[in-house]
């Protein structure tokens, strides 16, 4: 019986290490495997990361690239707006000068046309008045020559009646001087 104390516990000792050995094996196998997936979990995480990383960091350059060309566009944008704006203030200011100054030669040539439309009045005012004078010379002329036909013609039958007058007195003188 003394036997029995040793011999059952042995047995229960080598069934415990049987099973022991068994799960000792398995269960490093388990953790090995187990650390190993955690491990490749973890390597797959971190290469992820690595490429989410690598994808955010040519997402950011690309982002900024595209930025940069945004804010060239927009400078040569805003250049190009300033420039159209300044082209149009300096159109705008030679449209006034040239204004201002049209302006100012309409003016001029209003005050140089009422200048010239009072010479023109005073010129047909003077035309007119010449024409007049001209009708009334040719008309004052007509009626002189006229007259001075008619005074022509008066003084030669105031010549033949003198003359006729003269031829009979003379013809009652040598009348008187024939009768006596």
């Amino acid at each position: 019986m003394k036997k029995a104390y040793i011999i059952f516990p042995f047995l229960a000792l080598l069934v415990f290490v049987g099973f022991w050995w068994n799960f000792h094996t398995e269960y490093e196998a388990k953790q090995q495997e187990k650390v190993r997936l955690e491990r490749q979990v973890k390597i797959d995480k971190l290469r992820k990361e690595a490429q989410d990383r690598e994808r955010a960091i040519k997402d950011a350059y690309a982002e900024q690239s595209r930025r940069k060309l945004a804010k060239e566009a927009k400078e040569i944008k805003d250049r190009a707006d300033r420039e159209a704006r300044q082209a149009a203030l300096e159109a705008r200011n030679k449209s006034y000068r040239d204004r201002n100054k049209l302006e100012n030669q309409v003016e001029r040539l209003t005050g140089e046309i009422k200048v010239e439309k009072e010479a023109i009045a005073k010129l047909v005012e003077q035309n007119r008045k010449l024409v007049d004078e001209e009708k009334f010379l040719r008309t004052y002329v007509g009626m002189a020559e006229a007259n001075s036909k008619n005074l022509s013609e008066l003084i030669d039958e105031i010549g033949r009646a003198d003359a006729a007058r003269a031829a009979a007195a003379a013809a009652a003188a040598a009348a008187a001087k024939y009768k006596s």
